[in-house]
């Protein structure tokens, strides 16, 4: 037969003599009587004027809850101008009370952030620090990459097809619509605004080399691989960071299979694969969408724009933006990868990593791209 462990209500009183206000406080203060604790203190009203004593030694039983409400009743009172102490208490409950005022949170304090040409350049110096480290991570990936690269081809038993088509299909495939939906209405755009302005003198026939020249070259690569990197880079980093946080990534150390291997080459490998593809379609969608809105904007009918478009555009003009694509789906992958292996063990690690992903592959991108432009211009291409 079970019984009911008995609880006496906790209450106070306060008693006041030439130097002091003593509250005294009796009966159990525990999670069981917790909520009668905390309706009696709104009664609780001793005078500042003196030392405030807290007399704890008529008190049944106290745990954390309780030893908690009563630092917190001694708190307000000092905030209020008391000066305030706890006596009677054993060497158990000392240290009960010791061990609050050793996780009792700070005051919050504003930062003040003074602007400061010292501050400033210590900013930048983390971050110049941070660009070295992310540096030597992506070329300590890329070096990994290589040798397992080198097995593969001695061994080509390791490479994991079915990993490299099931990235392929989530990279490639998967993309195909946006891709071209997004290039379709960019190349309409280019032609309707080339279209309006070269309109103003007479030679809006121009339209048709300036969205073949600029959409092969330029747009198509680059809207490509910036759409790529915000839906394929972001999401190889969540999935690299999930299995960083669960451990997994720790596990494959642990029973001896290489990283790189399993995660990262098919990764970079499928992505490197389905850039030029995508960068292809991108190119036919944005070219139909310009041809489109050159029909029915400008009156070019379709035979004179292909026509004519077939003049301006050569097999050089089209393979200098599918050259491009493999470097920065190199990019892109390294970057998500770096990422995801830096994620720790929390939610918010794990979205801020993700972010600044997708921002490094797109602010790379288009460094490589410049790159690319000034190689292509300095050999005549």
């Amino acid at each position: 037969m079970a019984f009911l462990e008995k609880h006496s209500a906790p209450d106070f009183e306060v008693i006041s003599d030439e130097g002091t206000h003593t509250i005294r406080l009796s009966g159990d203060w525990a999670i069981n009587t917790l909520a009668e604790a905390e309706a009696i203190l709104p009664r609780l009203d001793v005078p500042k004027d003196r030392m405030i004593c807290i007399d704890a030694s008529r008190i049944g039983s106290i745990d954390t809850s309780g030893a908690w409400l009563v630092h917190r009743m001694r708190g307000s009172l000092e905030f209020g101008g008391g000066r305030v102490e706890i006596s009677g208490l054993d060497e158990k409950r000392r240290s009960l009370f010791e061990e609050l005022e050793k996780h009792h949170p700070p005051h919050w304090k504003p930062e003040r952030h003074r602007i400061s040409i010292v501050g400033f350049l210590e900013k930048a110096g983390r971050q110049m620090e941070g660009v070295w480290h992310d540096l030597l991570a992506m070329l300590h990936i890329l070096g990994s990459l290589g040798t397992v690269l080198a097995m593969v081809v001695l061994q080509p038993r390791r490479l994991r097809g079915i990993s490299v088509a099931v990235q392929f299909d989530r990279s490639c495939i998967g993309a195909v619509p946006i891709v071209a939906l997004m290039s379709f209405l960019i190349g309409g755009i280019v032609s309707q605004q080339g279209g309006f302005y070269l309109r103003q003198f007479g030679v809006e026939i121009y339209v048709v080399d300036l969205a073949g020249v600029l959409v092969l070259r330029e747009m198509g690569v680059i809207l490509t691989a910036i759409m790529v990197a915000g839906r394929s880079g972001s999401a190889f980093t969540a999935e690299i960071g999930a299995m960083r946080m669960r451990e997994e990534i720790d596990a494959l150390h642990v029973i001896g299979l290489s990283v790189t291997e399993i995660l990262i080459l098919p990764r970079v490998l499928a992505l490197m694969i389905a850039l030029p593809a995508l960068t292809f379609i991108s190119d036919i969608a944005s070219l139909f969408g310009s041809g489109l809105v050159a029909w029915s904007y400008l009156d070019i009918p379709p035979q004179a724009f292909i026509s004519l478009l077939h003049q301006a555009i050569t097999i050089d003009t089209l393979m200098v933006g599918l050259i491009k694509a493999p470097f920065m789906a190199l990019i892109v992958g390294l970057i998500a990868c770096v990422e995801g292996l830096k994620v720790s063990g929390s939610t918010e690690s794990l979205g801020r990593h993700t972010t600044m992903s997708v921002v490094k592959a797109i602010f790379l991108v288009i460094v490589v791209d410049g790159i690319f432009a000034i190689f292509f211009a300095s050999i005549g291409v």
